[in-house]
């Protein structure tokens, strides 16, 4: 058998650097639980970024990815199949937007997201050709395409890949009152407003209490379109379907993704009215596999699952419970705990020698997790994760943040 370390030389030999994974190797999963070539278990707390909310190989989703590629897995959008219909039907009386428009990855939606919202500013809000403008937000994280990196505030990011593309004011991310002072200043000349509800990359920001009330508040009042990226924070992640639930707002456009696949297969998507789709007509935007059977019917069995195994119910649930735990530990490392629902960032104070190496430490221990922005541990677990395994996680992070990381001693609880 091919071992670990020879996978990894293999893979970075051959593959461009552009990724710096924690050193596992992972061959199969179920439930909330990976295993590597060696046979190591480890419990995810991370889920792909969101993008297996309903656990590794959930075999319902399973069986609809098998069935349908066995029988019409692509048509392309030359021709219709009987998924597609289903699948709008579902994900819009879900969600309660009149409209949807797949695509694959949830880059290609903000994409999508960028060409309807500069569409409806010209067929109907009446801005000038070529002068609409979209505010935008520190430390956002959107996707990696040259259009989405040139509104990047990470200098990594957007380094090497200009010249970028105009059309975006970038603003500070939580500050309602700079978004009104660019409103004005901007004029007729906004078309939307885009934002992440939560931002995760950026470290699982959460913004004021009413900031997002006020957002739609504002893009009301000066006649522009709310954009909400939930690629990350939608579809139950949060404990509630969407992130902007939590404050009682409806966005004209939503972005979707990642657990819209179930984990297997590329589906994402923007939901919006009438008003804001009717801008398309055929050949102003597609793709090839966007709305293909297959996806169609992984999506369609994702989200039954999320819905009648109550996920998005449990998610606010568990949630409660990890985020008191977590606030109880005495750790001398912790800066700040911060997240909504089963996303939590534990930031760590800059003494504390970054959050890499405690990832490493609990790797170690047999629990995934993830750094972002260098002083944050995020934690999303599959939000089928059981009570118990939640509960050795929380024993874990306690015994790795209470000091320097040092060896593994924690035994994992049998899955």
């Amino acid at each position: 058998m091919t071992n670990a370390k020879d996978l990894i030389t293999r893979e970075d030999h051959f593959g461009a650097h552009n990724y710096h994974p924690l050193d596992v190797v992972l061959t199969r999963g179920k439930g909330a639980w990976v295993w590597d070539v060696e046979d190591n278990k480890y419990l995810d707390f991370l889920a792909a970024y969101s993008a297996v909310n309903q656990g590794h190989c959930h075999p319902r989703i399973l069986e609809a990815l098998v069935e349908q590629s066995r029988r019409l897995a692509l048509t392309s959008r030359a021709f219709r199949n009987d998924q597609l219909g289903t699948f709008y039907q579902k994900l819009c009386e879900l969600t309660g937007f009149t409209r949807t428009l797949p695509m694959n990855t949830g880059a290609e939606a903000v994409e999508t997201a960028i060409k309807a919202a500069r569409k409806w500013a010209y067929k109907v809000k009446g801005v000038e050709k070529d002068r609409a403008k979209i505010l935008v937000f520190e430390n956002n994280f959107h996707g990696r395409t040259t259009t989405i990196v040139g509104f990047s505030s990470e200098d990594q990011y957007r380094d090497g890949f200009g010249p970028f593309t105009p059309g975006f004011e970038l603003l500070p991310y939580g500050d309602a009152v700079v978004v009104e002072q660019a409103l004005i200043a901007g004029g007729d000349d906004v078309a939307a407003i885009l934002i992440e509800p939560i931002q995760g990359e950026g470290g699982i920001i959460v913004p004021p209490d009413g900031y997002l009330t006020r957002l739609r508040e504002l893009s009301t009042e000066h006649n522009c379109l709310l954009i909400m990226d939930e690629i990350q924070s939608g579809l139950g992640r949060t404990g509630k379907l969407f992130a902007y639930e939590h404050e009682g707002i409806r966005p004209d456009i939503v972005i979707i993704g990642k657990a819209l696949s179930g984990g297997f297969y590329p589906v994402s998507a923007i939901l919006a009215d009438d008003e804001v789709m009717d801008v398309f007509h055929p050949g102003d935007h597609g793709s090839t596999y966007g709305g293909n059977p297959t996806a169609a019917a992984v999506a369609t069995a994702a989200l039954d699952v999320l819905v009648e195994e109550n996920l998005v119910e449990r998610s606010a649930r568990l949630g409660e419970y990890l985020m008191e735990k977590l606030r109880a530990l005495e750790s001398p490392h912790i800066r700040e705990i911060r997240g909504k629902g089963l996303w939590v960032g534990i930031e760590l104070h800059p003494k504390a020698g970054g959050a890499r190496r405690f990832c490493e430490e609990l790797r170690e221990r047999g629990l995934l997790c993830k750094e972002t922005h260098d002083h944050v541990i995020r934690l999303a677990p599959p939000l089928v994760i059981e009570e118990e395994d939640l509960d050795w996680a929380l024993q874990t992070l306690g015994q790795v943040l209470s000091s320097s990381p040092v060896a593994a001693t924690t035994s994992q609880p049998v899955a």
